[in-house]
């Protein structure tokens, strides 16, 4: 009975994973963000630090059953599972996250630091992105943009607080997160979105979700 009550749970997020096109027009999941640009010793961007603290209705049906011992508390031992779920999916879907330098799409690594907490009566999600190969920003301009292009899943940043940089940053650089667009310039974006024919694409082969994606930069004096 658990494990049936935890997969009717975890559909939910899976079908918002799984679907596609563009005649998705509002979210049926909501998290909010914040994330860590990771450095190593010798001053390279390795990795992106990702935890999303979900809506209290996606949280409530997921943890439905989870509570093993009965003990009124979602250890992270019996959260485990929907954790693993949670990382397939998401692995199919490079983790919703882009990240590019100087325009370019970098590759991604294999996820294999996560976890999920239960507190104050909310569900998070904790994982590390790392990059394929660590990035030199002083070369140039590092991108970074979490989002569902889908629209299923609303990803947006915590207003205290949304990005911080661990590690080695070199003296030269600063981290730099950009505003969210306001919703003159969301309509705006609309409005020239509707001009474009059906092969237009965004710069640099980006998606349309990315055009209202807000993005986190590492910026570096020459």
């Amino acid at each position: 009975m658990t494990l049936r009550r935890w997969t009717t749970a975890w559909a939910i997020l899976a079908c918002a994973l799984g679907a596609s096109g563009p005649a998705v027009a509002h979210p049926h999941v909501w998290v909010n963000m914040r994330s860590d640009v990771v450095f190593n010793d010798q001053g390279l961007i390795t990795a992106l630090n990702l935890m999303w603290t979900f809506d209290d209705n996606y949280a409530q049906m997921a943890i439905d059953g989870l509570d093993a011992n009965g003990d009124g508390v979602y250890s992270p031992d019996e959260l485990e599972p929907l954790t693993k779920e949670n990382m397939a999916s998401l692995k199919d879907y490079d983790y919703f996250t882009v990240m590019r330098f100087n325009g370019e799409k970098q590759a991604l690594g294999e996820v294999t630091e996560s976890g999920q907490i239960w507190s104050n009566d909310k569900l998070a999600l904790h994982f590390q992105v790392p990059l394929k190969t660590p990035l030199d920003p002083t070369k140039g301009e590092f991108v970074a943009k979490v989002y569902d292009p889908d629209f299923f899943i609303a990803i947006d940043y915590v207003k205290d607080d949304p990005v911080s940089v661990i590690g080695n940053i070199p003296k030269s650089c600063k981290l730099v997160v950009k505003p969210v667009p306001t919703d003159a310039e969301v309509e705006e974006t609309r409005a020239m979105l509707s001009t474009k024919g059906p092969d237009w694409k965004p710069e640099n082969n980006e998606d349309f979700g990315a055009v209202f994606a807000q993005p986190v930069t590492i910026q570096c004096k020459a």
